[in-house]
């Protein structure tokens, strides 16, 4: 089963799921209860910290959940905030999550300095409900932006050309 997030990232071959962690895990935890898809395949686009060129397309299977006070020491999670189905993680393209965008560009130093390449909002919490009911899962994301001062209103102009070349790549 293919889903997405929604609202502006919909796509006519794939279920929307909601925007942000909340939202995701709520709404994905209820259509696995009721339909328990076999596979997920998740499709949306993420924020570049740099390595990643825009309108480049990243397919992963390993997500974190890790926010910008980490960095700079202001904050600790006691809970296991990385996912993975890859047999190898070192050569995954991880994708952080987050209910935040990251606009300050020092901090993307940071993430790639842990071989986190990517930021996408939902895609923790879609690895996370398909962990908790065993179901497989991957995903695709398109790069709209770099995460930077700038990342909205790139994001924005670069919104509409990444969703058909996404969905180009997804049906070819």
């Amino acid at each position: 089963m293919f889903i997405c997030a929604g609202k502006s990232e919909q796509f006519d071959f794939a279920v929307p799921v909601g925007v942000g962690l909340i939202e995701v895990t709520m709404n994905l935890t209820k259509l696995c209860i009721t339909q328990k898809p076999e596979f997920l395949f998740f499709v949306g686009t993420a924020g570049s910290y740099g390595e990643k060129k825009i309108f480049d397309i990243v397919e992963s299977k390993t997500a974190c959940n890790i926010e910008n006070s980490f960095f700079n020491a202001d904050a600790y999670t006691p809970l296991d905030n990385m996912v993975s189905t890859a047999e190898e993680v070192s050569r995954e393209t991880i994708i952080n999550s987050s209910n935040y965008i990251t606009t300050d560009e020092s901090l993307a130093k940071d993430y790639l300095s842990k071989n986190i390449h990517l930021e996408n909002m939902e895609y923790f919490a879609v690895l996370k409900v398909a962990e908790a009911f065993g179901i497989p899962v991957a995903g695709a994301f398109i790069v709209t932006n770099y995460c930077n001062k700038n990342a909205h209103k790139d994001f924005l102009d670069n919104h509409q050309e990444a969703m058909e070349r996404l969905t180009r790549y997804i049906k070819k």
